[in-house]
C-alpha cells in the first residue's frame, strides 16, 4: 500500500497536525516512563527544521467521551519539553475557540499540545464533524502513532481524508520494518508465536502459515498443539477444547508448505513459583502431576540451528513463563541467538507485543533486533493480515 512520508510534503510556514501516541504511564502527577514521548522527537524536530508549526494531537487513558481532569494531557508537558528541547504550549481543548486561539498564537520554532482527543465522543466514534473541527486547525496532517493505527478514530482515520497526509518518522520506520518482515521479506522466513492461549491468536496463526516458511509455537499455546498430537501435558495450561482447531492449523500449515516447530523437550515443575524444583523431560514424558513451564535445551539448540538458516524472523510471544526463573531460560537463550544473528547481518528480526518486548529487554537484546514494535494491538492486527484504518487512510 503506498503512503507518503514527511519528505513528500511542503511544510514551510504551515501548521502541521501531528497525531502522536503519548499515552504514557503516570504516577503522582509525573510521567514515569517517557519512552513513547522520546520516540516522537525525530518527527517533531524534522517538522520544525523544515519551517512547520507542529500541533500535537493525542489521546490519554479512557475518559469515554467526557472531560476527566485526571486524564488531562497537561501531565505530559514537562516530559515533552525535556524530550523536544523547545517550548511546548498547551490548549485546554482540542477543537473550538481554545484550540484555534492557541494555534494562532504559536510562535515559529515552538510546539503546541492539544488536550485529550478522547474528551469528545466524536473521537472514538470517528465522527466526520469532529474530524472536520480538528482539520480546521491545520493545513497538513501527519500520523506518527502506528500504535493507534488499528483504530478508526477521528484523529487517526477521518482527518487523514480531509488534509494532505503523511506518515511521521516513527510510523515510517514501523511500516518499513513490517514490510521487510512480511510484505516482501528475504527468505526463508520464520515466525515465533508464543503466549498462553491459542484462542486469542487464531487469526494470527491462520495468516502466518500462508506467509512464512517456519512457524515456531511456544508458551502455553504449544501445550494445546501437543494435545492435538496426542501427547499428555499433565497439569499444564492447555485449551483442550481447542485441540481440533490446533490440528486444523497444523494441516493448513502442511498444505501451505509451512513447517511447524513444537518443543522437543520440556522443563516441568510441580508448582509454579520462582526457583521451584524443575526437571527437563522429553516432550512425550510430562508427569501427570507436573506443568510444562518452558522449552528444554534440546529445543533451544534446534531453534538456534533453525534461525541460522533463516533470513527474516518475526517474534510475538515468549516460549515459556519467562517472568519467573528458572522458566525464563528458553526465551532468553532463543532471544540472544536471534540478536547474535542480527548483529552479524545474517537476519532481519522484527518483534512486537508487550510480553515480547519485556522479554527482549530482560534478555538485554532489545536494541540488537532490527526493529522492536511497542504498538501492541496494531502490531498484532498487522501480523493477522488485517487492514489498519490509520495506515489505509494515508494512502487515500
Amino acid at each position: 500500500m503506498p503512503w507518503k512520508t514527511l519528505d513528500d510534503l511542503d511544510l514551510d510556514g504551515r501548521t502541521v497536525l501531528v497525531r502522536v501516541d503519548i499515552n504514557v504511564p503516570v504516577a503522582d502527577g509525573r510521567v514515569t516512563d517517557a519512552t513513547r514521548i522520546a520516540k516522537i522527537a525525530p518527527t517533531v524536530r524534522d517538522i520544525l527544521a523544515r519551517g512547520g508549526k507542529p500541533v500535537l494531537m493525542a489521546h490519554f487513558d479512557r475518559p469515554k467521551g467526557r472531560r476527566v481532569p485526571s486524564m488531562s494531557l497537561a501531565v505530559t508537558l514537562p516530559a515533552l519539553r525535556e524530550a523536544l528541547g523547545v517550548p511546548v504550549h498547551f490548549a485546554e481543548d482540542c477543537i473550538g475557540a481554545p484550540a484555534k486561539q492557541a494555534v494562532a498564537a504559536l510562535p515559529p520554532g515552538e510546539v503546541l499540545l492539544l488536550e485529550n482527543t478522547r474528551f469528545h465522543p466524536g473521537e472514538e466514534g470517528n465522527d466526520p464533524m469532529f474530524a472536520a473541527a480538528l482539520a480546521a486547525l491545520g493545513e497538513v496532517y501527519v500520523n506518527d502513532a502506528f500504535s493507534a493505527a488499528h483504530r478508526a478514530h477521528a484523529s487517526t482515520e477521518a482527518i487523514a481524508r480531509l488534509l494532505p497526509s503523511a506518515a511521521g518518522r516513527l510510523m515510517e520506520a514501523e511500516l518499513k520494518a513490517l514490510e521487510a518482515a512480511l510484505g516482501s521479506p528475504a527468505r526463508p522466513v520464520a515466525a515465533v508465536v508464543g503466549g498462553a492461549k491459542v484462542s486469542t491468536k487464531l487469526d494470527l496463526l491462520g495468516n502466518l502459515v500462508g506467509k512464512v516458511d517456519h512457524l515456531v509455537i511456544g508458551g502455553g499455546m504449544a501445550n494445546t498443539f501437543l494435545v492435538a498430537r496426542g501427547l499428555e501435558v499433565g497439569r499444564s495450561l492447555a485449551e483442550r477444547e481447542m485441540a481440533p482447531t490446533a490440528a486444523e492449523i497444523l494441516e493448513k500449515a502442511k498444505a501451505a508448505g509451512c513447517t511447524v516447530h513444537l518443543p522437543a523437550d520440556i522443563v516441568v515443575a510441580r508448582e509454579f513459583r520462582a526457583h521451584a524444583p524443575a526437571e527437563t523431560r522429553p516432550v512425550d514424558a510430562c508427569p501427570p502431576d507436573a506443568m510444562i513451564l518452558d522449552v528444554g535445551p534440546a529445543t533451544v539448540a534446534a531453534l538456534e540451528a533453525l534461525f541460522a538458516t533463516c533470513r527474516t524472523l518475526i517474534w510475538n510471544g515468549p516460549l515459556g513463563a519467562f517472568e519467573t526463573s528458572p522458566f525464563d531460560a528458553g526465551t532468553m537463550a532463543a532471544a540472544r541467538a536471534v540478536a547474535d544473528l542480527t548483529r552479524k547481518g545474517a537476519l532481519v528480526s522484527v518483534a512486537g507485543g508487550g510480553d515480547t518486548v519485556a522479554a527482549l529487554h530482560q534478555a538485554g537484546v532489545a536494541e540488537a533486533f532490527s526493529f522492536v514494535s511497542t504498538a501492541g494491538g496494531a502490531f498484532l492486527e498487522w501480523m493477522e493480515g488485517k487492514v489498519l484504518p490509520g495506515v489505509a487512510a494515508l494512502g487515500g
